[in-house]
């Protein structure tokens, strides 16, 4: 096998696994914006370092739309490979709560990164800092700057993993689109994924309920259900009962629908059995906390989104227990929201994410219009996307 020159642009998780794949057949180089590879990696490990799940075959694909884009790549690099790797770099794993797979405890992100680069360093891989994506040139070659010089970059094949437009601290800004839509490749504008939602919440919500949870609740929208904890905020609502059913409220907004979403505050309960706790009793609204076992920031919540009938008669009032109502305005903005979708279309895409227009170009990781929730599925197709694309350069240099 020729040694080829193969040039990965973006230091995020789906290049540095390219680079992990390549680097002991061919010449890697990675050229990243920041002044260190993988800042969103170590941002994301701040909230809860999950780095993949236990979800395999159906119930792992299921979680990601556009259903069957990513298939292929998650099933030849699934959440099993993903741990025999980790442990390869020297960072053993356990499965924690819901199936999410975390280093084991006291590892901290910093260390998985700095074992990663180690590695990649040792097997010849070289990292140009501070050099950020700033165009093509006439011959199609990426130009990156690097203290007001221009460089052309030249190589056999180039792999880019730019991210996309969520948390813009770490340098993923989606800004990059403009330059691929400048050489005739489609994209779409970038929008929020597994954010929060805005809830206009009147003032007394805002000074006396925010930064308080909603637990063991079930949100519904447009026959989406999802269960979970649900945090208050100023503007609205967050947590992992919430990002689920991100995209059936964004599916709705985008088409200028009225949204409202349908609290079930007691998901263990049927009507019946909440009606049974008042039958034969004389109940006014003060016993409600007693009788269906709600507390001061839940009664909060259902009286500001019912009205005054229905919230003072017992009966009607199980029934908004079960259904309450709320209207949401928008979700929160893409620098607000965990991961986005948008970014290079995957009618664009070869199966191993190559550009159909330019073969040997690759997109990889977020900057890539592909969906899923969180819990260690987001980094899980970011490495399947960069094992496909170094698998499939590899193989077409066997041919």
């Amino acid at each position: 096998m020729a040694r080829k020159r193969i040039i990965i642009v973006g230091g995020g998780p789906a290049g540095l696994m390219a680079a992990y794949k390549l680097c002991l057949s061919h010449e890697v180089h990675i050229y990243d914006k920041e002044k260190n590879v993988g800042q969103k990696f170590l941002l994301a490990g701040k909230g809860g370092f999950n780095l993949t799940n236990i979800a395999r075959n159906e119930e792992l694909t299921g979680k990601y739309s556009p259903p069957g884009f990513l298939t292929d790549s998650l099933l030849n690099f699934d959440t099993v490979e993903i741990r025999h790797w980790l442990a390869e770099l020297g960072i053993p794993t356990y499965t924690g709560s819901s199936g999410r797979v975390f280093p084991e405890k006291g590892i901290k992100p910093a260390e998985v990164l700095r074992n990663l680069k180690n590695r990649l360093s040792e097997n010849g891989v070289l990292f140009h800092l501070q050099h950020e994506f700033i165009e093509f040139n006439s011959k199609l070659n990426p130009v990156v700057l690097f203290r007001d010089e221009k460089t052309v970059l030249k190589a056999d094949f180039y792999i880019f993993s730019l991210g996309g437009a969520s948390w813009p601290i770490t340098g993923s800004t989606g800004s990059w689109r403009t330059i691929f839509e400048s050489i005739g490749i489609g994209t779409s504008p970038f929008q929020s994924s597994n954010c929060g939602i805005t809830v206009p919440w009147p003032d007394t919500i805002k000074k006396n309920h925010a930064g308080k949870p909603l637990k063991n609740i079930r949100l519904s929208i447009d026959g989406k259900e999802s269960k979970g904890e649900a945090m208050i905020t100023e503007t609205g609502l967050e947590g992992n009962a919430v990002y689920p059913i991100v995209p059936e409220i964004r599916n709705l907004l985008n088409q200028n629908i009225p949204v409202q979403l349908l609290i079930d505050f007691k998901p263990f309960n049927t009507e019946e059995q909440l009606a049974g706790k008042i039958r034969d009793k004389s109940i006014l609204s003060k016993d409600y906390a007693e009788v269906f076992h709600l507390n001061p920031t839940q009664l909060a919540v259902i009286k500001a989104f019912s009205s005054k009938e229905s919230y003072l008669s017992p009966t009607l009032f199980i029934s908004i227990i079960k259904k309450l109502p709320v209207p949401v305005i928008s979700l929160r903005p893409v620098e607000k929201a965990i991961s986005t979708v948008g970014g290079i279309r995957t009618e664009d895409l070869n199966n191993d994410f190559s550009l159909r227009k330019y073969p040997h170009f690759f997109t990889i990781g977020e900057m890539v219009d592909w969906d899923a929730p969180t819990g260690g599925f987001l980094l899980q197709a970011s490495f399947s996307m960069g094992n496909q694309a170094a698998c499939s350069i590899l193989k077409r240099e066997q041919v």
